[in-house]
Protein backbone atom coordinates (compact mmCIF):
# COMPACT_ATOMS: atom_id res chain seq x y z
CA UNK A 1 0.00 0.00 0.00
CA UNK A 2 2.87 2.73 1.05
CA UNK A 3 5.39 0.86 -0.95
CA UNK A 4 6.38 4.26 -2.30
CA UNK A 5 7.11 4.70 0.50
CA UNK A 6 8.89 1.57 1.93
CA UNK A 7 10.87 1.44 -1.66
CA UNK A 8 12.97 4.49 -1.60
CA UNK A 9 13.97 4.52 2.36
CA UNK A 10 14.74 0.99 1.91
CA UNK A 11 16.71 2.22 -0.83
CA UNK A 12 18.90 4.56 1.42
CA UNK A 13 19.57 2.28 4.00
CA UNK A 14 20.73 -0.24 1.03
CA UNK A 15 22.88 2.02 -0.22
CA UNK A 16 24.61 3.10 2.95
CA UNK A 17 24.84 -0.61 4.14
CA UNK A 18 26.86 -0.93 1.09
CA UNK A 19 28.81 1.99 1.71
CA UNK A 20 29.91 1.04 5.10
CA UNK A 21 30.12 -2.87 4.64
CA UNK A 22 33.48 -1.79 2.34
CA UNK A 23 34.96 -0.10 4.99
CA UNK A 24 37.83 -2.56 6.31
CA UNK A 25 37.40 -3.53 10.02
CA UNK A 26 33.51 -3.33 9.63
CA UNK A 27 32.18 -6.03 6.92
CA UNK A 28 28.47 -5.81 5.64
CA UNK A 29 27.57 -8.12 8.86
CA UNK A 30 28.78 -5.59 11.60
CA UNK A 31 26.21 -4.61 13.95
CA UNK A 32 28.00 -0.84 13.69
CA UNK A 33 27.62 -1.37 9.63
CA UNK A 34 23.93 -1.51 10.00
CA UNK A 35 23.59 1.48 13.13
CA UNK A 36 25.58 4.09 11.25
CA UNK A 37 23.30 2.99 7.85
CA UNK A 38 19.99 4.19 10.17
CA UNK A 39 22.37 6.75 11.47
CA UNK A 40 23.32 8.40 7.85
CA UNK A 41 19.58 7.78 6.40
CA UNK A 42 18.89 10.16 8.62
CA UNK A 43 21.25 12.63 7.66
CA UNK A 44 20.25 11.98 4.72
CA UNK A 45 16.48 13.02 4.19
CA UNK A 46 17.62 15.86 6.72
CA UNK A 47 19.82 17.39 4.33
CA UNK A 48 17.29 17.23 1.80
CA UNK A 49 14.74 19.21 4.15
CA UNK A 50 17.53 21.79 4.68
CA UNK A 51 16.51 24.44 3.02
CA UNK A 52 12.51 23.46 3.76
CA UNK A 53 13.40 24.30 7.58
CA UNK A 54 15.36 27.47 6.30
CA UNK A 55 12.10 28.57 5.00
CA UNK A 56 9.84 27.47 7.97
CA UNK A 57 12.39 29.07 10.05
CA UNK A 58 11.96 32.68 8.44
CA UNK A 59 8.05 31.87 8.23
CA UNK A 60 7.54 31.73 11.85
CA UNK A 61 9.59 34.82 12.58
CA UNK A 62 7.43 36.70 9.78
CA UNK A 63 4.44 35.32 11.23
CA UNK A 64 6.12 36.40 14.90
CA UNK A 65 6.19 39.77 13.81
CA UNK A 66 2.60 39.69 12.09
CA UNK A 67 0.95 38.99 15.32
CA UNK A 68 0.08 42.60 16.67
CA UNK A 69 -2.12 42.28 12.93
CA UNK A 70 -3.44 39.14 13.17
CA UNK A 71 -4.02 39.91 17.10
CA UNK A 72 -5.88 42.98 15.43
CA UNK A 73 -8.10 40.70 13.14
CA UNK A 74 -9.64 38.40 15.71
CA UNK A 75 -10.41 41.10 17.48
CA UNK A 76 -12.76 43.16 14.69
CA UNK A 77 -13.42 39.61 12.92
CA UNK A 78 -13.95 37.45 15.28
CA UNK A 79 -17.46 36.53 15.19
CA UNK A 80 -17.19 36.40 11.29
CA UNK A 81 -14.80 33.92 10.36
CA UNK A 82 -15.35 34.09 6.37
CA UNK A 83 -14.44 37.65 6.52
CA UNK A 84 -11.33 36.60 8.59
CA UNK A 85 -10.05 34.36 6.62
CA UNK A 86 -10.41 36.58 3.76
CA UNK A 87 -8.68 39.24 5.81
CA UNK A 88 -5.73 36.71 7.02
CA UNK A 89 -5.15 35.48 3.30
CA UNK A 90 -5.29 39.07 2.29
CA UNK A 91 -2.18 39.96 4.80
CA UNK A 92 -0.14 36.81 4.08
CA UNK A 93 -0.41 37.76 0.28
CA UNK A 94 0.59 41.64 1.08
CA UNK A 95 3.53 39.70 2.86
CA UNK A 96 4.77 37.48 1.04
CA UNK A 97 4.59 34.20 3.01
CA UNK A 98 2.84 31.01 3.14
CA UNK A 99 2.39 29.43 6.70
CA UNK A 100 2.07 25.74 5.02
CA UNK A 101 6.03 26.18 4.67
CA UNK A 102 6.44 26.23 8.31
CA UNK A 103 4.63 22.61 8.51
CA UNK A 104 6.80 21.01 5.28
CA UNK A 105 9.96 19.62 7.06
CA UNK A 106 7.95 18.08 9.66
CA UNK A 107 5.18 16.73 7.83
CA UNK A 108 7.91 15.30 5.68
CA UNK A 109 9.64 13.37 8.04
CA UNK A 110 6.20 11.40 9.19
CA UNK A 111 6.50 8.91 5.92
CA UNK A 112 10.05 8.49 6.29
CA UNK A 113 9.62 7.59 10.54
CA UNK A 114 6.68 5.52 9.31
CA UNK A 115 8.81 3.95 6.10
CA UNK A 116 11.86 3.06 8.15
CA UNK A 117 9.82 1.42 11.24
CA UNK A 118 8.18 -0.53 9.00
CA UNK A 119 11.36 -1.52 6.86
CA UNK A 120 12.84 -2.58 10.05
CA UNK A 121 9.90 -4.60 11.50
CA UNK A 122 10.34 -6.39 8.02
CA UNK A 123 13.36 -8.01 8.72
CA UNK A 124 11.53 -9.58 11.29
CA UNK A 125 8.16 -11.39 10.57
CA UNK A 126 7.58 -13.53 13.06
CA UNK A 127 5.66 -13.16 16.71
CA UNK A 128 1.79 -12.18 16.13
CA UNK A 129 1.77 -7.89 17.21
CA UNK A 130 2.59 -5.35 15.72
CA UNK A 131 3.50 -3.92 11.98
CA UNK A 132 5.00 -6.77 9.49
CA UNK A 133 4.04 -9.17 11.90
CA UNK A 134 2.83 -12.23 9.75
CA UNK A 135 3.04 -15.20 12.10
CA UNK A 136 5.86 -16.57 9.78
CA UNK A 137 8.44 -19.17 10.55
CA UNK A 138 11.69 -18.44 11.61
CA UNK A 139 12.88 -20.19 9.17
CA UNK A 140 10.71 -18.93 6.20
CA UNK A 141 11.52 -15.26 7.52
CA UNK A 142 14.89 -15.86 7.02
CA UNK A 143 14.94 -16.62 3.12
CA UNK A 144 12.80 -13.84 2.48
CA UNK A 145 13.79 -10.01 1.03
CA UNK A 146 12.97 -7.04 2.76
CA UNK A 147 12.36 -4.62 -0.57
CA UNK A 148 15.73 -4.00 -1.81
CA UNK A 149 17.39 -6.03 0.08
CA UNK A 150 18.04 -10.03 -0.56
CA UNK A 151 17.90 -12.65 1.24
CA UNK A 152 21.65 -12.18 2.18
CA UNK A 153 20.65 -8.84 3.46
CA UNK A 154 18.01 -9.89 5.82
CA UNK A 155 20.35 -12.82 7.04
CA UNK A 156 22.75 -9.99 7.98
CA UNK A 157 20.78 -7.86 9.80
CA UNK A 158 19.61 -10.56 12.10
CA UNK A 159 22.68 -11.69 12.67
CA UNK A 160 23.73 -7.80 13.49
CA UNK A 161 24.36 -7.48 17.14
CA UNK A 162 25.26 -3.62 18.53
CA UNK A 163 26.79 -4.15 22.12
CA UNK A 164 25.65 -7.46 22.01
CA UNK A 165 21.54 -6.84 20.79
CA UNK A 166 20.46 -7.25 17.87
CA UNK A 167 18.85 -3.76 15.97
CA UNK A 168 15.30 -5.08 15.47
CA UNK A 169 15.14 -6.03 18.86
CA UNK A 170 13.13 -3.99 21.72
CA UNK A 171 12.84 -4.69 25.06
CA UNK A 172 9.44 -5.65 25.10
CA UNK A 173 9.39 -7.82 22.53
CA UNK A 174 8.16 -12.16 23.37
CA UNK A 175 9.86 -14.75 22.98
CA UNK A 176 8.68 -15.52 19.66
CA UNK A 177 9.73 -12.46 18.14
CA UNK A 178 13.34 -13.50 19.45
CA UNK A 179 13.05 -16.99 17.65
CA UNK A 180 13.99 -15.38 14.32
CA UNK A 181 18.02 -14.33 15.47
CA UNK A 182 18.48 -17.75 16.29
CA UNK A 183 16.79 -19.05 12.86
CA UNK A 184 19.75 -16.72 10.86
CA UNK A 185 22.66 -19.04 9.17
CA UNK A 186 25.16 -16.66 10.68
CA UNK A 187 23.11 -15.99 14.11
CA UNK A 188 25.27 -16.00 17.22
CA UNK A 189 24.29 -16.67 21.19
CA UNK A 190 20.74 -15.48 21.52
CA UNK A 191 19.86 -11.96 22.37
CA UNK A 192 18.74 -11.53 26.13
CA UNK A 193 16.46 -8.68 27.53
CA UNK A 194 19.72 -7.48 29.34
CA UNK A 195 21.81 -6.90 26.87
CA UNK A 196 18.59 -5.28 24.77
CA UNK A 197 18.21 -3.11 27.87
CA UNK A 198 21.98 -2.18 28.08
CA UNK A 199 22.12 -0.84 24.76
CA UNK A 200 18.24 0.69 24.25
CA UNK A 201 17.76 2.50 27.77
CA UNK A 202 20.69 4.80 27.17
CA UNK A 203 19.63 5.51 23.61
CA UNK A 204 15.77 6.24 25.19
CA UNK A 205 17.30 8.70 27.99
CA UNK A 206 19.71 10.36 25.26
CA UNK A 207 16.48 10.95 22.86
CA UNK A 208 14.88 12.22 25.24
CA UNK A 209 16.67 14.60 26.50
CA UNK A 210 17.23 15.49 23.18
CA UNK A 211 13.59 15.81 22.60
CA UNK A 212 13.61 18.41 25.74
CA UNK A 213 16.59 20.37 24.48
CA UNK A 214 15.09 21.05 20.81
CA UNK A 215 11.93 21.97 22.77
CA UNK A 216 13.92 24.07 25.07
CA UNK A 217 15.19 25.80 22.45
CA UNK A 218 12.51 26.51 20.07
CA UNK A 219 10.35 27.53 23.05
CA UNK A 220 13.08 30.12 24.16
CA UNK A 221 12.92 32.03 20.13
CA UNK A 222 8.71 32.72 20.49
CA UNK A 223 8.35 36.29 20.60
CA UNK A 224 6.40 37.28 24.13
CA UNK A 225 3.71 38.16 22.21
CA UNK A 226 3.26 34.64 20.99
CA UNK A 227 4.31 32.85 24.25
CA UNK A 228 1.47 34.60 26.31
CA UNK A 229 -1.46 33.18 23.96
CA UNK A 230 -3.23 30.12 25.68
CA UNK A 231 -2.77 27.42 23.20
CA UNK A 232 0.80 28.32 22.73
CA UNK A 233 1.55 28.23 26.53
CA UNK A 234 0.09 24.44 26.39
CA UNK A 235 1.86 23.15 23.18
CA UNK A 236 4.89 24.53 24.97
CA UNK A 237 4.20 22.44 28.39
CA UNK A 238 3.13 19.40 25.86
CA UNK A 239 6.93 19.81 24.34
CA UNK A 240 8.97 20.50 26.84
CA UNK A 241 7.71 17.81 29.36
CA UNK A 242 5.20 14.98 28.16
CA UNK A 243 6.75 14.35 24.33
CA UNK A 244 10.29 13.82 26.43
CA UNK A 245 8.53 11.34 28.86
CA UNK A 246 6.39 9.73 26.00
CA UNK A 247 9.82 9.06 24.72
CA UNK A 248 10.68 7.15 28.06
CA UNK A 249 7.83 5.23 27.99
CA UNK A 250 7.50 4.21 24.50
CA UNK A 251 10.94 3.39 24.39
CA UNK A 252 11.08 -0.26 25.38
CA UNK A 253 8.10 -1.21 22.72
CA UNK A 254 10.63 -0.01 19.83
CA UNK A 255 13.44 -1.31 18.32
CA UNK A 256 17.24 -0.10 19.10
CA UNK A 257 17.19 0.71 15.08
CA UNK A 258 14.22 3.25 15.68
CA UNK A 259 16.15 4.34 19.04
CA UNK A 260 18.99 5.27 17.23
CA UNK A 261 17.20 7.10 14.60
CA UNK A 262 15.50 8.60 17.19
CA UNK A 263 18.47 9.70 18.74
CA UNK A 264 20.19 10.93 15.17
CA UNK A 265 17.11 12.89 13.73
CA UNK A 266 17.22 15.05 17.34
CA UNK A 267 20.62 15.89 17.62
CA UNK A 268 20.55 16.96 13.47
CA UNK A 269 17.61 19.26 14.78
CA UNK A 270 19.60 20.46 17.97
CA UNK A 271 22.60 21.77 15.40
CA UNK A 272 20.81 22.95 12.73
CA UNK A 273 18.78 25.13 14.62
CA UNK A 274 21.75 26.46 16.45
CA UNK A 275 23.45 27.14 12.60
CA UNK A 276 20.28 28.33 11.14
CA UNK A 277 19.28 30.28 13.87
CA UNK A 278 22.89 32.30 14.43
CA UNK A 279 22.99 32.45 10.61
CA UNK A 280 19.72 34.41 10.51
CA UNK A 281 20.32 36.44 13.37
CA UNK A 282 23.45 37.85 12.00
CA UNK A 283 21.55 38.78 8.64
CA UNK A 284 19.15 40.65 10.82
CA UNK A 285 22.17 42.27 12.53
CA UNK A 286 23.68 43.39 9.40
CA UNK A 287 20.20 44.95 8.36
CA UNK A 288 19.45 47.01 11.54
CA UNK A 289 23.26 48.28 11.22
CA UNK A 290 22.77 49.46 7.28
CA UNK A 291 19.92 50.83 8.34
CA UNK A 292 21.40 53.06 11.29
CA UNK A 293 24.64 54.14 8.62
CA UNK A 294 22.23 55.36 6.04
CA UNK A 295 20.35 57.18 8.71
CA UNK A 296 23.85 58.69 10.08
CA UNK A 297 24.92 59.40 6.64
CA UNK A 298 22.11 61.61 6.23
CA UNK A 299 22.88 63.47 9.53
CA UNK A 300 24.59 67.13 9.85
CA UNK A 301 28.07 66.57 11.48
CA UNK A 302 29.05 67.53 14.64
CA UNK A 303 29.24 71.66 14.78
CA UNK A 304 27.25 72.25 11.05
CA UNK A 305 23.34 73.57 10.98
CA UNK A 306 20.89 70.90 9.23
CA UNK A 307 20.32 71.71 5.57
CA UNK A 308 17.20 71.54 3.64
CA UNK A 309 18.76 69.63 1.01
CA UNK A 310 20.20 70.47 -2.53
CA UNK A 311 17.43 71.99 -4.71
CA UNK A 312 16.21 70.48 -7.13
CA UNK A 313 17.20 71.59 -11.09
CA UNK A 314 13.28 73.25 -11.49
CA UNK A 315 14.11 75.43 -8.07
CA UNK A 316 17.41 76.22 -9.38
CA UNK A 317 15.84 77.54 -13.01
CA UNK A 318 13.38 79.68 -11.12
CA UNK A 319 16.48 81.17 -9.73
CA UNK A 320 18.00 82.05 -12.90
CA UNK A 321 16.77 85.66 -14.10
CA UNK A 322 16.10 85.87 -18.10
CA UNK A 323 17.86 88.93 -19.43
CA UNK A 324 14.93 89.67 -21.23
CA UNK A 325 12.85 90.09 -18.11
CA UNK A 326 16.11 92.29 -16.88
CA UNK A 327 15.31 94.46 -19.84
CA UNK A 328 12.44 97.36 -19.98
CA UNK A 329 10.34 95.20 -21.85
CA UNK A 330 8.85 93.13 -18.81
CA UNK A 331 5.52 94.16 -17.30
CA UNK A 332 6.90 95.82 -14.14
CA UNK A 333 5.38 94.88 -11.04
CA UNK A 334 5.48 95.98 -7.13
CA UNK A 335 7.75 93.14 -6.08
CA UNK A 336 10.04 93.25 -9.07
CA UNK A 337 10.68 97.14 -8.33
CA UNK A 338 11.88 95.76 -4.30
CA UNK A 339 15.31 95.71 -3.54
CA UNK A 340 17.05 94.91 -0.58
CA UNK A 341 18.44 97.36 1.12
CA UNK A 342 22.24 97.85 1.61
CA UNK A 343 23.82 97.93 5.07
CA UNK A 344 23.40 101.69 7.04
CA UNK A 345 20.90 102.22 4.45
CA UNK A 346 17.70 103.28 4.92
CA UNK A 347 14.78 101.26 3.33
CA UNK A 348 13.68 102.57 0.33
CA UNK A 349 9.65 103.51 0.00
CA UNK A 350 7.85 102.01 -3.28
CA UNK A 351 7.93 104.49 -6.37
CA UNK A 352 5.03 106.89 -5.91
CA UNK A 353 2.29 107.29 -8.03
CA UNK A 354 2.03 110.63 -10.49
CA UNK A 355 -1.10 111.34 -8.12
CA UNK A 356 0.71 110.99 -5.28
CA UNK A 357 3.12 113.66 -6.42
CA UNK A 358 0.86 116.37 -7.42
CA UNK A 359 -0.97 116.06 -4.55
CA UNK A 360 1.78 116.94 -2.23
CA UNK A 361 2.79 119.83 -4.34
CA UNK A 362 -0.70 121.46 -3.88
CA UNK A 363 -0.51 120.77 0.06
CA UNK A 364 3.15 122.74 -0.27
CA UNK A 365 0.94 125.95 -2.07
CA UNK A 366 -1.38 126.02 0.26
Amino acid sequence: MLNFIYYPVSGILWFWHKVFGFIPGLGPDNGITWALSVIFLVFTIRALLYKPFVKQVRTTRKMQELQPQIKALRKKYGKDRQRMALEMQKLQKEHGFNPLLGCLPMLAQVPVFIGLYHVLMSFNRTGGYGPGRLHLDPELNANLGNYVFSVDDVRSFLDARLLGSPLSAAIAHGDDVFSAFDASALSSAPPSRVAIGFIAVPLMIIASIMTHLNAKHSVSRQSAAVADQPQTAIMNRLALYVFPLGVLVGGPFLPVAILLYWVANNSWTYLQQKIVYKSIDAEEEQKRLDVIERRDSYAPKPGAKPTSGKKTAASQDDDVVDPEDASGDADPSPTADRRKPQAGARPSTPNRTRGSKSRKKKRRGR
